[in-house]
């Protein structure tokens, strides 16, 4: 792979593969990390490319994997942190967003997979639903309904 093509690929798939480890990690240090070591392994690995799927697919099946190995290393859960609300609205506005903010996320965690992945595919990743399918090695179909069941769950519990 020629250095122009290298850079061509980050370029173009970047933003992506960063949203993408984003949905994943919810912390942006470590999707950066994520992003990083995918582009790395992808244009060091350039002939495990097969061609079978699009190369965003294929460079969001890396960062996926990362993070699946990264969360099978891990021994220990990493504290939440507690961000200050923003000074510029109210704090009964604050701390309303911030609950609804709170449910909405414990909702999603309670979630199974692979619901709560499609579902963050979607939403926070924007990738389509062919694409989610390519990650899954599943049709269009399954992604539609699965991210469709998905949305009826959260409804539910958020209802």
């Amino acid at each position: 792979m020629t250095q122009d093509n290298r850079e061509k690929l980050y370029e173009a798939y970047y933003m992506r593969v960063y949203s993408y480890a984003m949905t994943l990690t919810g912390d942006q240090t470590h999707a950066e990390e994520i992003t990083q070591e995918t582009f790395f392994r992808a244009i060091s690995k350039q002939s495990s490319f097969r061609g079978e799927s699009n190369e965003v697919t294929w460079l969001c099946a890396i960062a996926k994997n990362l993070f699946l190995d990264e969360k099978r290393r891990q021994n220990r859960h990493e504290p939440i942190s507690e961000d200050m609300p923003d000074t510029a609205k109210s704090v009964e506005q604050a701390a309303s967003d911030r609950d609804s903010s709170f449910r909405i996320h414990l909702a999603l965690h309670a979630l199974e997979e692979p619901y709560r992945e499609v579902f963050e595919l979607r939403v926070f990743g924007e990738l389509s639903f062919r694409e989610i399918g390519m990650i899954f090695e599943k049709t269009e179909n399954w992604a539609r309904v699965t991210y469709h069941r998905a949305r009826l769950k959260l409804q539910e519990r958020m209802g």
